[in-house]
């Protein structure tokens, strides 16, 4: 069940529902009710989609995850008191929402034998030597633990700080540097990536 954020649709779909106030609403009735929210997505999308790209695989999920992260947002915009966390709470509910997506996803992807090549990337070193040393670095992340896996994109592929990311992930600095440390030591010693080192 989904949250309506739309009054006109909300309003449509459950006759029985109360609508949102008129004041909340602009002289149009057909905007938005939160400018700054508004104001807020469009400064702020490009590094929460790139934090959506960090949990999914595949970029279209990462912009739907992004999407569902933000309804949620929305619906809770007035609950919200410290704008300083909205980012805290915006990836928070990213990563609540990757953690449900991936305990009721349906398997509706099939391994092949042969995985197509990446498009070529112009640049002075080898794109097939930067392409493996990506692929062994994320497959052993993916082998990393939910929790770690989460504090090391945090950390390392958001450049969070460790406060900020004990912050996002509700959990004490010494926790996240505990398992980071924990983390580290395990891709250090991924047989993997020794390979492509």
């Amino acid at each position: 069940m989904t949250t309506p954020v739309c009054t006109s649709a909300s309003a449509a779909a459950a006759p029985g529902r109360q609508a949102l106030p008129h004041s909340r609403l602009r002289p149009s009735g057909e905007a938005p009710a939160y400018p700054t929210f508004a104001a807020y997505v469009r400064a702020r999308q490009p590094v929460l989609l790139r934090t959506a790209r960090s949990l999914t695989a595949n970029p279209s999920d990462a912009e739907d995850l992004l999407q569902t992260a933000l309804a949620k947002t929305y619906v809770a915009w007035e609950r919200i008191e410290d704008q300083r966390a909205l980012d805290g709470y915006v990836r928070r509910a990213l990563l609540n929402t990757r953690t449900s997506q991936w305990r009721k996803r349906k398997v509706d992807e099939f391994s092949c034998e042969e995985l197509p090549e990446p498009e070529p990337v112009p640049g002075d070193d080898d794109p097939a030597e930067r392409q493996a040393l990506h692929d062994a670095m994320w497959r052993a992340i993916t082998k990393l633990p939910a929790r770690q896996r989460a504090m090391v994109v945090l950390r390392y592929y958001e450049d969070l700080s460790e406060a900020q990311t004990a912050e996002v992930l509700g959990v004490s600095v010494g926790t996240v540097k505990s398992a980071v440390s924990r983390a580290l030591a395990k891709l250090r010693e991924d047989p993997e990536l020794g390979l492509v080192r």
